[in-house]
């Protein structure tokens, strides 16, 4: 039991890690307008939910984004990253 126990939480770990460069690559295309409408807002909560999923570099993207928006946009962005991991 303890080692089917080890073997979810391994697999659980590495899903998070996928997870969060798929959320990672959202951010990107976000924030170049690659693929999709140039969208700051979007980019910041894309970086912050792969940032909570573990990535480092999503972290580092969104404290860089943020030196460059409203309060107010990061307010929104924040509140869509919220709703979305609660919905998730």
């Amino acid at each position: 039991m303890a080692q089917n126990d080890f073997y979810r939480t391994e697999a659980g770990a590495q899903n998070a890690g996928v997870q969060a460069d798929v959320l990672l690559r959202l951010g990107m295309m976000c924030a170049t307008g690659r693929d999709c409408e140039l969208d700051l807002v979007a980019a910041h909560k894309w970086f912050n939910i792969a940032a909570i999923k573990g990535s480092n570099r999503a972290a580092e993207l969104r404290a860089e984004l943020a030196s460059n928006m409203s309060k107010t946009d990061i307010a929104r962005a924040l509140r869509e990253a919220r709703e979305w991991m609660t919905m998730h």
